[in-house]
């Protein structure tokens, strides 16, 4: 996940909308399916998926009284705890 990815996205979500994200979200998760796909096309892939859904749970974050600045940091530092768990 990157965190600058994350903030162009969630900045995407509050000047337009959410459904925008969930749309491509499902979109790529359904490319995911193609056979022909190699490995490093699928981490590509993966790697947007994460980024987005990371921008949808900062957005929901931010709708909850967050600031942009507090949701990003908080939402990097679950990610970051579960990876080292």
């Amino acid at each position: 996940m990157k965190l600058p990815i994350i903030k162009h996205l969630s900045n995407f979500i509050q000047e337009n909308d959410q459904d925008y994200v969930i749309e491509t979200i499902e979109t790529l998760e359904a490319l995911t399916e193609v056979p022909s796909l190699k490995d490093e096309e699928l981490d590509v892939i993966g790697e947007l998926i994460s980024n987005m859904y990371g921008a949808v749970e900062v957005d929901k974050m931010i709708k909850d009284g967050m600031s942009q600045k507090e949701a990003l940091n908080t939402f990097m530092g679950r990610v970051l705890g579960s990876i080292d768990n």
